[in-house]
């Protein structure tokens, strides 16, 4: 059973950690940041790793530019 629940997170990390790499790096980022593609596969182990952090964060960010948009 631990072994399913390790392997969960796992696959969840990796699904996670991908789409931030691909979409979310930007929404983070300061305004006008970019990142290339060297830096955004140095985040891709661990935003897999640590991706519930990495998920808060993202959610917390798209909320901060909706709200920013709405002004």
């Amino acid at each position: 059973m631990l072994l399913y629940g390790l392997a969960l997170y796992v696959f969840l990390g990796i699904v996670t950690g991908a789409a931030f790499v691909i979409f979310g790096v930007s929404q983070v980022l300061p305004h006008g940041a970019t990142a290339t593609v060297g830096a955004r596969l140095l985040i891709l182990p661990g935003a897999a790793v640590f991706w519930p952090y990495v998920l808060m964060r993202w959610c917390k960010a798209r909320g901060a530019a909706k709200t920013r948009s709405a002004l």
